[in-house]
């Protein structure tokens, strides 16, 4: 059995077989669903799983159990691959009460049609506790992290964090760490980093918020619903990246060249905008093909460097699809505090640097470093200067 603390049991589950998380996140190294069981005078099961996964799950949960019966369901976040075992638990455990926000109590009906919850749920707010008999938890509310009903919860007694959804990351917790060391010797902001700005990167100014609060506990482990549990220097150095990423502030220092091409010429106008930054001495540039590289890393590198140029091929009077997608994802994440370059290109009648200026205006606090280069379908010898001269712009 998987220990957090003496009283603090893991009973979550793998997912290797799963091949994109929310059907839009490709995730080589699985998934986790974690849920943890505190064994005191009375017990409490924080979360369950993903359907997926929900045989294991009960098995982990029985033997976790011992024989004993659960008192208490904490349900943090109803997204499903926390909650789906719900309505199974409560009618496998009668005694057991589920405990969750208002705003989750709301959702109930959402995902378990037909199933009587009369009596059987205590809604629990801001600065609510539950007493458990050497363990208290307090409640903690973390409104749009990244849904409406979502809470945290603080165990006084072990000073455990269990943070819903932040703090998490793709990728199986046991492909990506030996329990026994937890987390000290592999990458946690890796993917970490891809999670929080595709998960929860809209929503920056809640996480401040939380971590507003957290700043009044001591907290010794950070237990999230996906990834590791956060120990040591890996919980100081997750929070010092949660602050500046729910900032907005760039990470590193470094240039995403973001391209989107149709026969090859916008790649290597990109393609050679990159050398010559490089040339010039940028510390780090990144180029990257919208069409077939993984638009979730993307996004993630925009967000952690602080300049993006875009290079687009123009299509049907307006721009070619993918890039209009990764600014729209951009827009939507609520990105912000960056500086943008500009390159497009157009056979008869270039379109795209019109579209891509109109959605980067769009975005707050977002500045436009001239000048925009237009290339007519392939480079030719005069383009190299407009390139050098952007060059010269971003350094």
């Amino acid at each position: 059995m998987n220990m957090i603390s003496e009283t603090i049991k893991y009973i979550g589950v793998d997912d290797l077989d799963i091949d994109l998380f929310e059907s839009q996140y490709v995730v080589p190294e699985g998934m986790s669903y974690n849920s943890y069981l505190i064994d005191d005078e009375k017990i409490a099961v924080l979360d369950t799983a993903d359907a997926r996964k929900g045989e294991e799950w009960k098995a982990n949960l029985t033997a976790a159990l011992n024989g004993r019966q659960p008192d208490y369901l904490v349900a943090h976040h109803m997204e499903p691959d926390h909650s789906a075992l719900i309505a199974w638990m409560l009618e496998t455990y009668p005694q057991v009460q589920l405990v969750c926000s208002a705003q989750a109590v709301k959702m109930l009906a959402n995902f378990f049609e037909g199933v009587d919850f009369t009596g059987r749920v205590m809604t629990v707010k801001e600065g609510d506790t539950l007493a458990l008999g050497k363990h208290t938890l307090q409640f903690i509310g973390a409104a749009m992290i990244h849904w409406p009903e979502v809470i945290m919860s603080y165990d006084t007694t072990d000073k455990v964090l269990f943070s819903a959804d932040g703090f998490g990351k793709f990728g199986a917790v046991k492909v990506n760490v030996q329990w026994s060391m937890f987390n000290e010797e592999f990458d946690w902001a890796c993917e970490a980093r891809r999670y929080y700005f595709n998960i929860c990167g809209k929503y920056g100014v809640q996480v401040q918020g939380v971590m507003k609060k957290m700043a009044a506990l001591d907290v010794q482990a950070i237990c999230p619903l996906h990834g590791p549990v956060l120990k040591g220097e890996a919980l100081t150095e997750a929070v010092r990246l949660y602050d500046t990423w729910s900032k907005y502030e760039p990470e590193s220092e470094g240039i995403l060249i973001a391209y989107a091409s149709i026969h090859g010429g916008t790649a290597k106008a990109a393609e050679r905008l990159g050398e010559i930054l490089r040339a010039k001495g940028a510390p780090k540039v990144v180029v990257s093909d919208l069409s077939r590289e993984d638009m979730a890393e993307v996004i993630e590198d925009a967000f952690r460097y602080p300049t993006v140029v875009v290079a687009a091929s123009s299509y049907d009077a307006g721009v070619f699809p993918v890039m209009h997608d990764f600014l729209y994802h951009l827009q939507i994440k609520n990105y912000q505090k960056r500086k943008f370059a500009i390159i497009e290109n157009g056979s008869w009648a270039p379109t795209a640097g019109k579209v891509m200026r109109g959605m980067i205006e769009a975005m707050k606090d977002c500045e436009i470093v001239e000048p925009m280069v237009t290339i007519r379908s392939r480079m030719k010898a005069g383009d190299e200067a407009q390139l050098e001269q952007l060059a010269d712009a971003l350094i």
